[in-house]
């Protein structure tokens, strides 16, 4: 049985793998090889790691990983968690074999649903973005779509106006209100009348066609993308939810069943209005859920 098993191995499972492994507490971490940025080609706003590339990260810690012998790493997703703090945990893989452990961390954390636009998924984390934060600065002064409806696109001029050139405002769905347009170009956007139809990569650059519209921008962000567990397990577990849709968590990452924990996109505590998703917090995220496992099991030890 091991101390722990951390589910996902994105920066919160990795640097969570990392701090149990340092403190020679047996982990096994296991990796589905489906990360939310997996079509992204450079991380930002990230210390020492500015402009890396995600697979490079995650390539470069696993390399570390392997030089401590409490760490194991399997490429192989996850079917179902069972078990209560007492008795253990047992993780089934998806092979049908099964593993158990003291505790578990979960770091599986979310996915983007993208709305139904011809052509984005494809430009998704390339030329396509959500985060102004991420890769608003790569956009210095050039002309930008933002797409989706007014208030959600409101808040990204605020962020990014004072970075990008000409903004455009294209709605998603269904036309803006005559209010939402004045708004809008109140803050001194365009605003396109009709819906977006498709978006094209075109050179370094994406095209929109929205009606008998058509603009060429150097980037787009969504303002009207969702997020979603990306795995099952918080509803398996019946972990306590937040109106985010996140995983409600204490500042040690602890979960509402005891000996689950969790860290990442997928959780945050209920203090904060929402997500707040980043490489530089989720890795942060992953050091405190390990801390606090490490002091579960000082716990139940002593």
């Amino acid at each position: 049985m091991y101390d722990a098993i951390v589910i996902g191995a994105g920066p919160a499972g990795l640097q969570a793998a990392l701090t149990l492994g340092r403190m020679h507490r047996s982990t096994l971490l296991l990796d589905s090889g489906e990360y939310r940025n997996g079509t992204v080609l450079h991380m930002h706003n990230v210390i020492a790691n500015d402009g890396t590339a995600p697979a490079e990260f995650r390539a470069t810690a696993r390399t570390q990983l392997a030089s401590y012998a409490d760490v194991e790493i399997r490429d192989i997703g996850v079917d179902r968690i069972g078990g209560t703090e007492d008795e253990g945990f047992t993780v089934t893989l998806a092979d049908g074999s099964s593993v158990d452990a003291r505790r578990i961390v979960l770091a599986t954390g979310v996915a983007d649903d993208l709305p139904d636009i011809p052509g984005l998924s494809a430009q998704w984390g390339r030329t396509a973005f959500n985060c102004p934060f991420c890769d608003g600065h790569e956009h210095a002064g050039k002309s930008i779509a933002i797409l989706g409806p007014a208030p959600r696109a409101e808040h990204l001029i605020g962020l990014l106006g004072r970075i990008v050139g000409e903004i455009t405002v294209f709605p998603v769905g269904e036309a803006h209100s005559d209010d939402e347009r004045r708004m809008l170009e109140a803050l001194g956007v365009r605003v396109g009348a009709a819906p977006v139809d498709a978006v094209e990569s075109v050179g370094a650059g994406v095209r929109i066609r929205a009606g008998a519209e058509e603009a060429l921008v150097a980037g787009v962000f969504v303002a009207a993308a969702s997020v979603r567990q990306r795995a099952p397990f918080a509803e398996q577990l019946g972990l306590r939810m937040l109106p985010s849709g996140a995983i409600e968590i204490d500042d040690f990452g602890r979960t509402s069943t005891p000996g689950i924990s969790a860290a990442g996109d997928l959780a945050h505590r209920a203090s904060l209005p929402g997500l707040m998703a980043s490489v530089v917090m989720a890795s942060a995220a992953g050091q405190l859920a390990a801390v606090g496992v490490i002091q579960s099991l000082m716990a139940s030890e002593h």
